[in-house]
C-alpha cells in the first residue's frame, strides 16, 4: 500500500517550514500543476488544500495535532478527513472548499466558496472578502483625466452588469499600481485566473487585429501596452492563468461598436496574452474565461488581499 502523504509531503517541505516557505513551496507546486498551465487538475486542488491547512496557523495546529491519525491525510489516496474537523468541513455556509468529493465539480454560478473560510483569519477582512467591487477610477494627473475617467467608468459599469451579476465569485479591482511602473486600470479575479482590462475610446468603423497591430484604414493604432504587465503579474502570481483584454468603446454606447476584423492568428483566447475586443465581444470572453477555469466559485483571500495591497 503506498504510504499516505501530508500536505507536509504535498509541497515537499519540513514540519518546522515558515510560513514565508509554505507559500514559497505553494507557488512553485501550484506553476507545476496549474490546469492552466498543463498540469493536472487533481495534484493543483491537493496542492492548494495543502496550503490552506498550513497557513493557516489555527488549521495547521489542528492538523499536527491530529497527526498519524486518519484524519490528517490529504484526499486523494487516503481517507477523506473528519468532517468535524473546522479546517476541511464541507457544511454548506462555512465557505471551504471540498475537493475530491463525489458529484459535478462546482461551477462558477455555485455558491462562493472562500479560502480560508469566512470565519478563519484570512488576509482579507470578511467584509472585504464579501465585496464584489473595490477602488474606483481616480485621477492620475491632469491632461485627458476627464476623458479616461469617463472612459474607466463605462467600462467598470459594463463590468458589474454584465459579468459580476452572473459570476458571483468574481472580484473587480479598479486602480492597481503596476509592478514595473503605472497604472492596471481594471483587474478581474475569477478562481485561480486573472483578466487585466484596460479600454480605448475610438470611431466606429471596422477595425483590424492581428494579435500585435491594430489597424483602421491600413492606419496604426497602439493599444495600451499590456503584455509587459500581464508578464510582471504573472511572475508575482504564479497560481494564476493571467491575460490581458484592450476593449474599445464606441462613443454612443454601442456595445457592438466598434467591429473588430480577426487576422488568423489574432482571434481572442484565454491562452493569448493581449486580446483586442469591442465591449460585448469583451463580456462573452470574459464569462469563458472566468467561468471555466479549475475552482470559478472560489475567492481566495490570500490572492484578493495581494491585489488589494497594489491599489493607488
Amino acid at each position: 500500500m503506498a504510504q499516505r502523504q501530508t500536505p507536509y509531503d504535498i509541497l515537499g517541505i519540513s514540519h518546522t517550514a515558515s510560513a514565508t516557505e509554505v507559500k514559497s513551496a505553494y507557488r512553485k507546486a501550484a506553476r507545476l500543476t496549474h490546469p492552466d498551465h498543463g498540469g493536472n487538475a487533481e495534484d493543483f486542488a491537493r496542492a492548494t488544500l495543502a496550503y490552506e491547512t498550513l497557513i493557516d496557523s489555527e488549521a495547521r495546529t489542528r492538523y499536527d495535532r491530529s497527526y498519524g491519525t486518519k484524519s490528517s491525510h490529504l484526499r486523494g489516496g487516503a481517507p477523506a478527513p473528519e468532517t468535524h474537523d473546522p479546517a476541511y468541513s464541507g457544511a454548506p455556509g462555512n465557505g471551504s472548499m471540498r475537493f475530491g468529493t463525489g458529484g459535478s465539480p462546482p461551477s462558477a454560478t455555485s455558491a462562493t466558496s472562500y479560502l480560508p473560510p469566512l470565519d478563519q483569519l484570512g488576509a482579507a477582512d470578511r467584509a472585504t472578502s464579501l465585496r464584489k467591487v473595490h477602488g474606483t477610477p481616480r485621477k492620475r494627473g491632469i491632461f485627458g483625466a476627464q476623458a479616461r475617467l469617463a472612459r474607466e467608468n463605462r467600462t467598470v459599469a459594463l463590468l458589474e452588469k454584465q459579468l459580476l451579476s452572473v459570476l458571483p465569485s468574481a472580484r473587480l479591482v479598479n486602480g492597481l499600481h503596476a509592478p514595473a511602473g503605472g497604472y492596471i486600470d481594471h483587474a478581474l479575479l475569477g478562481g485561480y485566473r486573472l483578466a487585466l482590462v484596460h479600454s480605448m475610446m475610438l470611431p466606429k468603423g471596422v477595425y483590424r487585429w492581428d494579435g500585435a497591430h491594430l489597424l483602421r484604414d491600413g492606419k496604426h493604432i497602439a493599444p495600451p501596452q499590456l503584455s509587459p504587465v500581464v508578464h510582471q503579474m504573472q511572475r508575482l502570481f504564479p497560481e494564476l492563468n493571467v491575460t490581458g483584454w484592450t476593449v474599445i468603446l464606441s462613443p454612443d454606447g454601442n456595445l457592438h461598436e466598434p467591429v473588430i476584423d480577426y487576422a488568423r492568428g489574432g482571434e481572442p483566447g484565454p491562452m493569448n496574452v493581449l486580446n483586442v475586443v469591442n465591449a460585448v465581444k469583451l463580456v462573452r470572453e470574459l464569462k469563458m474565461f472566468l467561468g471555466t477555469g479549475p475552482a470559478p466559485h472560489v475567492v481566495d483571500r490570500t490572492i484578493l488581499a495581494r491585489l488589494l495591497g497594489g491599489m493607488h
